[in-house]
C-alpha cells in the first residue's frame, strides 16, 4: 500500500507523465514490483500509458474523487461566495485553507487578477508553516509547545529553497508568531518565495479551535505592505463570516488536537 500511495503522489506532481524507470528509482522500488503496481493500477483506471512516450500519467479518476469530495462537504458552496468577493474588491488572489489535525491544505481560491502579473499556486498542497503568512496564522492559535512540535516535525523552509527572508531559526519563527497573536492577522514579504508577499488570519468559530485560514496573496510589487494593511480589516471580517458557517461543513471539523502521552 505504501508503494501504490507513494507512485500515486509522484504521478501527480508530474501531468505529462513518469517513465517507469523513474519512478521505480526515485521511489526505491524494484522496477518489476513497480511495473506490476502500474499495471494493476491501470486495470482499475488510476493510470494510463501515454501514446507517445508510454511514460504513466494518472487519469482524472482521482481528480474526480477530490471533486466530489469537496462538493459533499459543501465547502464550496459556503465559503466560494466569500472568497469570490473578497479577491474582486482586492484584485489580488484569496485562497482557503483547511486545517486537518496537524496539517493545512488548500481547498478553495479565488482569482482576482484577470490580467497581467498574478500568482498562480498548486491547489491542494500542505502549507509550510514556517515561512508562510498562513502557517504562522495557524501557529498563533496553537500553545507554542505544540506549534514547535508541528513546525520540527515539517521541517523549516529555509532560504534559498524557499523566499529570502524566510526565518532560519526556531527563535526567529517563534518571535513571528507572537507578533501575529496579538494582531490577529500575519504579513510575510518574501518569505515563501521571491517577489511573493502574503497576508492571512484563521478562522476560529466560538468555543473551537482553529478550523482554516484565509490568506490573501500576490506579486510584491502590487501587494505591498501597505496595501495589506489597508485590506487586513476585510481580510479578518471574511474570516468571522467563514467562522460563523463553519458548523454546516464537516469538512471544518478537524481542529487541532495535541495526541495524549502514553
Amino acid at each position: 500500500m505504501q508503494r501504490t500511495l507513494a507512485i500515486l503522489e509522484r504521478l501527480a506532481a508530474e501531468v505529462q507523465g513518469v517513465p517507469l524507470a523513474t519512478l521505480a528509482d526515485e521511489l526505491d522500488i524494484p522496477r518489476s514490483a513497480a511495473h506490476r503496481l502500474l499495471m494493476e493500477l491501470a486495470e482499475l483506471g488510476w493510470v494510463r500509458q501515454s501514446r507517445e512516450r508510454g511514460d504513466y500519467m494518472l487519469t482524472t479518476k482521482l481528480v474526480s474523487m477530490g471533486m466530489n469530495y469537496l462538493k459533499a462537504s459543501g465547502v464550496i458552496d459556503l465559503c466560494q461566495p466569500i472568497l469570490d468577493r473578497l479577491a474582486e474588491a482586492s484584485g489580488e488572489l484569496v485562497r482557503l485553507g483547511v486545517v486537518d489535525v496537524d496539517h493545512i491544505t488548500w481547498v478553495s481560491l479565488s482569482q482576482g487578477t484577470r490580467s497581467g502579473l498574478r500568482y498562480d499556486p498548486d491547489q491542494g498542497i500542505d502549507v509550510r508553516l514556517s515561512c508562510t503568512s498562513s502557517g504562522l496564522a495557524w501557529l498563533s492559535t496553537l500553545p507554542e509547545d505544540d506549534a514547535i512540535a508541528l513546525v520540527s516535525r515539517q521541517g523549516l523552509g529555509l532560504p534559498p529553497a524557499y523566499g529570502p527572508n524566510a526565518p532560519t531559526s526556531m527563535q526567529a519563527l517563534l518571535k513571528q508568531v507572537r507578533a501575529v497573536r496579538k494582531q490577529g492577522y500575519a504579513l510575510t514579504c518574501e518569505t515563501y518565495a521571491p517577489g511573493l508577499n502574503a497576508m492571512s488570519t484563521a478562522i476560529v468559530p466560538a468555543g473551537k479551535g482553529a478550523v482554516g485560514v484565509l490568506a490573501m496573496s500576490g506579486p510584491a510589487v502590487r501587494l505591498t505592505e501597505s496595501k495589506m494593511l489597508q485590506w487586513a480589516p476585510d481580510l479578518m471580517a471574511a474570516a468571522q463570516e467563514l467562522a460563523a458557517i463553519s458548523a454546516a461543513s464537516p469538512l471544518f471539523n478537524r481542529a487541532y488536537a495535541p495526541v495524549p502521552s502514553a
